[in-house]
């Protein structure tokens, strides 16, 4: 069972009760990740992140981390594009431990300016760590191209010289924009009692300030086109990507079903011409990242630099083939049971659980129960899914970056 509650100070408090278990899983999801930032600002969702795990008011970095560990919980956190989550999973008879913990985290953290130099040398590294590794540079290099002028195109790293410029009063004036009661939501899903969970998140949280002063940015648009990052590598890391159906989309469940087909699975069509078929790679997939007013369906490829041509010909040929021709009976059906069977298996989890409840909340403002979602997807037609490839595939929508020893003369799409 569902539950619903909002604090006087705006705090959204969902939990689900599931008796059989012993643990519970507890996020805390603030409104503000890369997409809320500015040229001046971008990796301060991200550094505000590392600085809620570096000290407060009553317990030490050390003490913060040993608190769960302790007692056989888990503790992590991660910045997105339009979200920062915090998240501990715990055996039920230690929540009210978890609860002042991510209090603590939100009401106490003393953003030492010790502590901000040396993280400002972790998140450094971080940086490095993706520039040395092509298949994660590729996407931020690419999504800065396709949201070109925007602040979804911002990596949520940020970069090493906006980083290193960062002072205890910029990380501030952002935490004191973004950290507020009408901005977060509180999720939990596991062995606890609603009620008593509210007691908890009242007594800990209700001293947060309820009002925040951050305002939804303008709506991105993609920008089409084609661009090289040149890098002396042994492969060429592509991707291509269009416009897609939002997270509250009509549209979505036919964008999960395009997904599947066309390289979302080991069955996918890319997957079995570019790989099984030909050997032409080792990692090919797609992907459709959702955000509430817009959407990136790409796929992404790593493949020699001699076959970049032959790559790119088989990915329009399947882009096209989906936007002629519609699914067949079989096709529609295994994405349909992919996607169902995946969706329900999750739900088995606590941990994915607890995120469905507070995305539900995000999205739709309501809980979107599992057999609408099934009943969504089964309703899915054929015309629906070529439709959406066939507006999504046009020619002068997409966009193509490539890293690597490549030049852009031979990214003919």
């Amino acid at each position: 069972m569902v539950n619903k509650t909002i604090l006087d100070n705006g705090i959204r408090i969902l939990s689900e009760e599931i008796d059989h278990v012993r643990s519970v899983s507890i996020g805390a999801w603030v409104e503000g990740g890369s997409r809320h930032e500015n040229g001046l600002t971008n990796g301060a969702a991200h550094f505000i992140e590392h600085m809620l795990f570096k000290g407060t008011e009553r317990r030490s970095a050390f003490d913060i981390a040993s608190a769960i560990d302790s007692v056989g919980g888990v503790m992590n956190a991660a910045t997105g594009k339009e979200h920062t989550s915090y998240y501990i999973k715990i055996p039920d008879y230690h929540l009210e431990l978890a609860v002042d913990l991510l209090a603590d985290l939100f009401t106490g953290s003393r953003f030492d300016e010790t502590e901000i130099g040396r993280e400002k040398s972790v998140i450094l590294q971080e940086i490095r760590m993706v520039e040395d590794t092509p298949d994660d540079l590729i996407h931020d290099f690419f999504e800065g191209m396709f949201w070109k002028d925007h602040p979804l195109g911002f990596p949520i790293l940020g970069t090493k010289e906006r980083v290193e410029a960062f002072s205890r009063d910029d990380l501030l004036r952002f935490f004191q924009t973004r950290y507020h009661g009408n901005g977060l939501v509180i999720s939990a899903a596991g062995h606890l009692k609603h009620n008593e969970f509210v007691e908890l998140i009242q007594r800990s949280f209700g001293s947060l300030v309820g009002s925040s002063a951050g305002e939804r940015d303008k709506i991105p648009v993609a920008r089409p086109g084609k661009s090289v990052l040149r890098k002396d590598l042994e492969q060429v890391h592509l991707i291509i990507g269009a416009p897609a159906p939002s997270a509250v989309s009509p549209e979505r469940h036919a964008g999960f079903l395009l997904n599947a087909v066309l390289g979302g699975s080991m069955s996918s069509w890319l997957f079995q011409e570019i790989r099984e078929k030909r050997g032409l790679a080792y990692a090919i997939y797609s992907y459709l990242t959702s955000y509430m007013d817009t959407g990136l369906f790409g796929i992404y490829v790593g493949t020699g630099s001699e076959q970049v041509r032959e790559v790119l010909g088989l990915v329009r040929e399947g882009m096209e083939r989906f936007s002629s021709e519609p699914l067949t009976e079989t096709e529609l059906r295994s994405a349909k049971e992919l996607i169902k069977g995946n969706y329900l298996l999750g739900m088995e989890s606590t941990d994915n659980r607890m995120t469905g409840l507070a995305r539900n909340e995000i999205c739709f403002g309501r809980q979107v129960t599992p057999e609408e979602v099934i009943a969504r997807i089964d309703a899915v037609v054929p015309d629906e899914i070529r439709s959406l490839a066939a507006r999504m595939f046009r020619s002068d929508a997409l966009t193509v970056a490539a890293l690597g020893p490549v030049s852009e003369e031979i990214l003919v799409f």
